[in-house]
Parts: C-alpha cells; sequence; structure tokens
C-alpha cells in the first residue's frame, strides 16, 4: 500500500476504473471486492483489538465497497452491522449485489433511525465517495455528524465524504476520518485545502488494475518521495574538495534582524554547500559568526560592495530579514542583474511584486500572503486554489516556483506540479522559511537544476520537521529541524 507519486483528478480516476472494466475486463463488482478486501486488511492491521464494526452506507458503489467491507468482516468472526440512509431496495448495479450478498450471508443492516451503534468499537464511512460536488444535506450531514460524535476511530472508503475530490473543499460537513484508504488512483483533494486535515492516515490500494489502464490518464500532480532525493544526492567521491559543492552567498539581514540569514546559513551549511557568505548589514555582521563561526559574514553598505562578493558565489540567496529600505532594494537590483542562479523569499518577494522581474534563472519561495502580493489577489483565493495560483505565479514570473504551506507545490512550468505530502504542522513557527530557501539555495549550488533543487529541498525540509516533530509538533522551533537536517541529505 505504498502511496504512488501520480496524483489523477476524480474524472480521470473514473477512466482508470472504466479502462479497468471495459478494456481489462475486469468486472465492476471484482473491484469493489478488491476495494473491500483492501480496506478489511487496513482495518486489522490498524485496529487489531477492534471486533465490534459497523459501517454506515450511502446509496452508490461507496456504498457497495461498505457492504463487502461488511461481508468480509462477518466471514471473520468480527461483530458487523451496516446502517443505510436509505431502504436497500434503492441500491442497483454493483452496491447491490454487494448489498444483497451481504443479506444472503445474514447480516445485520438497518436503515438510519437517528443512532449508531453506541458499543461499535470501529466505523466505516461509506456514505459518498469521491464524486459529490455539491454540499452535503438532509439525512447525509446528520449522519456524517452522528459519525464525527462518536468516539470510535472512523475508516473512510476512497475520501472521507463531504471533501471535494478534486480541490479538497468541505462541502457543508465533512467527515473527520482516522484512517482513509484510497482506490485506483490518488485524488488531488486528499491533498489540497482541508482535505488533509480530514483523512487521517491515508492508505493506497490500486485495485491490482493493469499499468495500461492508466496510460492515457494524465496525473495532475505528482507526490515528491525519498527515492528522488537518493538519486538527487547520491554518495561523495572521497577525493572531493570543498569547492565542488558551491559557494552559496546569502543576501538580507537589515538593521536589527540578524536571525533570518543566521537560520538560512546554517540550513545551507547543513545541507551540503561547500562555502556559505552572509551579506548582511554592517551593524551586526560581527555578531552572526559567534553563533556559527563556519559562515562567512560581510557587512554591506552599497551595491558595489555585494558585486564584489557575488563573484565569488555559485547561487544567491536573498530575502531573508531584507526588509524594505533603499539598502534592500539596491542589494535586491544588485543580484537580479547578475547571471547567477537566484532564490528568492521573504522580503524580496514583496519587492519583487512592486515590479521588479527577471528572466528565467531564479526560484521564487512565496507563502500564500506573499503570493497573493504577486498576483494582486488574496490569501483566501491563493488558498482556495492552490494549483491555479501556482500556474499563475508560473506564468507571470518564470523559473521555478514554490508555493509554501500545507501541501507545498513545485512546479517550473513544463509539467506536472510537484506537491509534498511530508511534513507536519509544527513546522508553522518562525524561521521555517529561512532554512528551506538556505537548503534550495545550497542544492542548487551543488549542481541540481531548479526545478530539482526545489523539489528535493522541499521534500529534505518537511522529513527534517517530521523528525523534529518525533517528540510532539507543538513547541517545535527551526533548531530542532536543523539539528535533523545533515541526516536528510545523506543515504
Amino acid at each position: 500500500m505504498k502511496l504512488p507519486a501520480e496524483i489523477y483528478s476524480v474524472a480521470s480516476v473514473r477512466n482508470i476504473d472504466r479502462a479497468a472494466i471495459n478494456d481489462a475486463g475486469i468486472s465492476g463488482y471484482s473491484l469493489m471486492m478488491r476495494a473491500g478486501k483492501a480496506a478489511v486488511d487496513a482495518a486489522i492491521e490498524m485496529y487489531p483489538d477492534a471486533r465490534r464494526w459497523q459501517v454506515i452506507c450511502g446509496t452508490g458503489n461507496n456504498a457497495g465497497d461498505g457492504f463487502v467491507v461488511a461481508r468480509l468482516a462477518a466471514e471473520q468472526g468480527i461483530a458487523v452491522s451496516v446502517i443505510t440512509v436509505s431502504s436497500p431496495d434503492k441500491f442497483a448495479g454493483d452496491a447491490a449485489t454487494a448489498a444483497m450478498d451481504f443479506e444472503a450471508l445474514g447480516g445485520l443492516q438497518a436503515e438510519y433511525a437517528g443512532n449508531l451503534d453506541p458499543e461499535a468499537d470501529l466505523l466505516f464511512d461509506g456514505l459518498l465517495g469521491s464524486g459529490l460536488d455539491r454540499p452535503v444535506g438532509d439525512r447525509f450531514a446528520e449522519l456524517v455528524e452522528a459519525i464525527n460524535a462518536h468516539p470510535a476511530p472512523v475508516i473512510a472508503l476512497d475520501i472521507p465524504s463531504g471533501v471535494h475530490g478534486d480541490t479538497g473543499e468541505i462541502l457543508g460537513v465533512a467527515i473527520d476520518a482516522d484512517l482513509t484508504i484510497t482506490f485506483v488512483g490518488l485524488k488531488s483533494g486528499l491533498f489540497l485545502n482541508d482535505g488533509p486535515n480530514r483523512v487521517g492516515k491515508l492508505r493506497f490500494s490500486g485495485l491490482d488494475i493493469p499499468g495500461e489502464c492508466r496510460a492515457t490518464e494524465s496525473p495532475i500532480m505528482r507526490r515528491i518521495d525519498d527515492g528522488i532525493v537518493r538519486r538527487s544526492l547520491p554518495p561523495r567521491q572521497r577525493s572531493a574538495n570543498k569547492g565542488e559543492f558551491g559557494h552559496v552567498l546569502i543576501v538580507g539581514g537589515g538593521p536589527g534582524m540578524p536571525g533570518a540569514v543566521s537560520i538560512c546559513g546554517e540550513a545551507a551549511l547543513r545541507s551540503g554547500a561547500g562555502l556559505v557568505s552572509i551579506a548582511t548589514h554592517p551593524s551586526h555582521s560581527s555578531l552572526i559568526p559567534i553563533g556559527r563561526p563556519e559562515l562567512m559574514c560581510h557587512g554591506v553598505n552599497t551595491a558595489d560592495e555585494l558585486k564584489g562578493l557575488m563573484e565569488k558565489a555559485t547561487v544567491i540567496a536573498i530575502g531573508p530579514g531584507l526588509g524594505t529600505s533603499d539598502w534592500a532594494r539596491s542589494l535586491l537590483d544588485t543580484a537580479l542583474s547578475s547571471d547567477l542562479p537566484v532564490v528568492v523569499d521573504a522580503d524580496a518577494l514583496n519587492l519583487i511584486a512592486e515590479g521588479r522581474s527577471r528572466e528565467g534563472n531564479w526560484i521564487l519561495t512565496p507563502h500564500p500572503g506573499e503570493a497573493a502580493r504577486l498576483l494582486g489577489t488574496s490569501s483566501r483565493e491563493v488558498q482556495a486554489n492552490r494549483r491555479a495560483a501556482l500556474s499563475a505565479l508560473t506564468k507571470k514570473l518564470g523559473g521555478t516556483i514554490v508555493l509554501k504551506g500545507s501541501g507545498t507545490l513545485v512546479s517550473a512550468g513544463t509539467s506536472a506540479p510537484w506537491l509534498c505530502s511530508a511534513g507536519n504542522p509544527g513546522m508553522a513557527s518562525p524561521g521555517m522559511g529561512d532554512a528551506l530557501t538556505g537548503i534550495i539555495a545550497s542544492l542548487r549550488g551543488q549542481g541540481l537544476s531548479g526545478e530539482l533543487a526545489a523539489v528535493v529541498g522541499v521534500q529534505v525540509h518537511a522529513e527534517a520537521g517530521d523528525s523534529a516533530a518525533a517528540g510532539g509538533e507543538r513547541g517545535l522551533i527551526v533548531s530542532d529541524l536543523l539539528s535533523m537536517l545533515r541526516q536528510k541529505v545523506n543515504y
């Protein structure tokens, strides 16, 4: 049940399912039975002590999956019952067959009358599935609320009912699942918007559908995984020297703001940069090396002084703590005028929103607020459709765009965007973006392309954050992440 890389639209998943039936000769009921078995296997693995299950079914194929779950559980000696939204005679097709097979086994089913089994120790959500396109209402909404109020863990079949399969938007009300097992293909709504808040742990079963059934469908996103990191960061040659791994020049740290560039610099070092220099305001340039003496820190007053440092650099990272003063504007204009690859973050993004531009060779790392300023819209609109915002940023600004947030997206505008499914809420703390900028700049300086440096950097950053959160997410600070970073770039 390892998660695949490809993430599809609901329509594409439906087409894959149809191809399996029409072209590969797998009956719809066979696929339904495979889905039910995958769900039962996952349930027994995750909740081995649960012996009283209740399955809540709607009227479509999602309900059919639920009836298969109930039948297979009963065959294994588990006490299981089914609650339906309406009378079983409303079922049709494969769902009706699944309901009849459960009934033939002597299974207990009843139409919802206002209560769920108070003694059930595991619930299954088979209400609506991924095809939902309107707000949940009437008895469905009542059942969603009842499931969420029940103390037992909840397993969602395919997608938590009430979550839009493409956007992750909550359509009125939605199931809060502890585990979601999704079938055939990963749906984008599992990863976007509020979807991740409702999914719980995510498992996947491809139902043994042949690869040729997927060949005609293009994913709309690609999930970043460990394999990309391993392939991009192979072991170093024994004869290597620091000059082979790039010289990162970090520009930022306006008056009174030395912290951001310090974090950025240490992150660049921890992710493998050969050399790291910092161009910062003279008022605190002598303070930064006290905490991290490996950083070469330079007080810079003028653009000409920055040009001298740029001559020795491989890549520039600009923005952490930069500010928006005339000093900041001058340094940004100088950095953008060079031929070096540039990673742009924080205040530098806000200055770019005023009209500065560059052709191609840059990586921009906005959070939703910065993305909104770059697009002349609101952060709410950015969050409402992150894929559309990413596409708009790529078309407007070029280069590689990293749209940060839960489910960070990366695109160079040449293929389906990348999505990072690692990371955790503890990373919503100061300095995390500065660390990401340093990591990406370091990888760019080590020879990775702009897109690959961003993709690998985002994944390494998120995995380090997950390791740092092993003892708890609340109270996580960027120093905790930095301490985990080195192990994430070495395999």
